[in-house]
């Protein structure tokens, strides 16, 4: 059965980037029928928050992704000490007592003569008596994976063939000297034991992908199909990084983006396939093909996200928006003709309300110099309200019948002083709901 995994950290609310590598991972099961796993990675115990656990989850139910289990990584430090022992006693896991100062140097001095910053080994070469004498002066060291230097290799479903060699790179850190146990040997462990068949995630990945598939066949396992995405850009190809704090999945819940307007643009951005909106899960789950996305950085611009979602809301029915329309005021024999008017000129919900001031209190008028005496003269012949759906059509035609004017020049001045703007709803419908024209005076 295919199953994948979403692994947040609970060390801050989810962004857009982390989105992305969700929506993959979960389009991928649903579209096989398989298991989505949501696995929260709180094996770091001072930065992981039970808030955040509960702010992810919320995320991610707003945006309908929903998870087969939640699997904690918390729990399963047995498993991770497993994993250690069994390396340990194949020869693969050794401890290391450098210091980041230590390292450091020693990083400058193999760039400085021309080699790769890959750590040295030196640790292989200690006696147990100096491993003694270094954990009394500085405590515990780091345990790392000590790799096959060859070439690992493996077929990306996104990036393509991939060819790392395991020379060019340090022996990875599974373990800290205070044992909190890392990502890299936590995720091997989860995906063996879970069954995971496909892991999608960001292209800053891949060398940790060419470790882990050495440490996996170390334990005894095949790996996942692995796909690296792109990372995101900011619109001008701007590092996003610095910019994710607004860019938090709460943020755009607050300002009015609607999930399926995010997860449309989310499901094709990167691809080469154009953005559409899709009004419903089933549509975006059919339509996911990961073979479809490149490895270029992709741009992402949240202002593409208003126009997307505006276009979802007009495919709403009433029902759809009573609970807004009733929070706002809107008498309930006024909601469906005032939902039809409306829906066609907002961006977010939130805009409602100021279209519903509009109709409650009127608009204060648009009147330029040279139209004040026909102004005076047509609303003169406005009669008071209420109005329905023919006023606006009888008033315009008296008004041409007197003043003779037409076209542009009769209906965009009388638009201006009625509504206070240039442009907007049919005014037929608009003004069937005004109960206050203003310039009535």
């Amino acid at each position: 059965m295919t199953t994948t995994r979403f692994a947040p950290s609970p060390t801050g609310y989810i962004h857009v980037g982390n989105l992305r590598t969700a929506l993959m991972n979960f389009l991928i099961a649903r579209k096989a029928g398989g298991t989505f796993i949501l696995r929260i990675d709180d094996t770091d115990p001072e930065r992981s928050k039970e808030a955040y656990v509960d702010a992810i989850k919320q995320d991610l139910e707003w945006l309908g992704l929903t998870w087969d289990r939640v699997e904690r990584q918390s729990e399963r430090f047995d498993r991770y000490a497993e994993a250690a022992d069994k390396l340990r006693e194949i020869g693969r896991f050794y401890e290391a007592f450098e210091t980041p100062t230590e390292l450091d140097l020693k990083r400058k001095k193999q760039l400085n003569m021309g080699k790769p910053p890959v750590y040295d080994r030196a640790a292989l070469s200690l006696s147990d008596a100096d491993k003694d004498a270094l954990r009394a002066e500085r405590g515990n060291g780091v345990w790392r994976f000590k790799l096959d230097q060859e070439r690992i290799e493996w077929t990306d479903g996104i990036l393509g063939d991939i060819s790392i060699d395991a020379a060019s790179v340090s022996d990875p850190v599974l373990i800290r000297g205070d044992g909190q146990v890392l990502y890299t040997i936590a995720s091997v462990v989860d995906d063996t034991d879970m069954g995971v068949t496909h892991v999608v995630r960001g292209s800053d990945h891949v060398t940790n992908t060419a470790t882990q598939i050495q440490i996996m066949a170390a334990l005894g396992h095949g790996h996942p199909e692995f796909a690296h995405h792109s990372l995101l850009t900011g619109p001008q190809g701007e590092a996003l990084s610095k910019r994710l704090g607004t860019l938090a999945l709460r943020d755009l819940r607050e300002a009015g983006v609607k999930p399926m307007a995010l997860l449309s643009l989310m499901a094709r951005l990167g691809s080469s396939d154009p953005v559409e909106l899709r009004t419903d899960m089933a549509e975006l789950i059919e339509g996911f093909d990961i073979t479809r996305f490149g490895s270029a950085p992709t741009k992402f611009d949240a202002e593409d996200l208003y126009p997307l979602t505006a276009r979802y809301l007009q495919t709403l029915p009433l029902a759809a928006v009573t609970t807004e329309l009733d929070a706002i005021g809107v008498p309930a024999d006024q909601q469906d003709t005032f939902w039809a008017v409306a829906k066609e000129n907002i961006t977010t919900l939130k805009d409602l309300e100021g279209w519903w001031i509009l109709c409650r209190d009127g608009a204060e008028p648009l009147i330029a110099d040279e139209d004040k005496d026909f102004i005076a003269e047509a609303m003169a012949l406005l009669p008071e309200g209420p109005y329905d759906s023919e006023s606006w059509g009888k008033w315009t035609a008296e008004v041409k019948e007197k003043t003779g004017r037409k076209g542009k020049g009769l209906f965009m001045p009388l638009r201006k002083a009625v509504t206070g703007m240039e442009r907007g709803p049919d005014m037929s419908a608009l003004l069937s709901l005004m109960q206050v024209v203003r310039a009535r005076g």
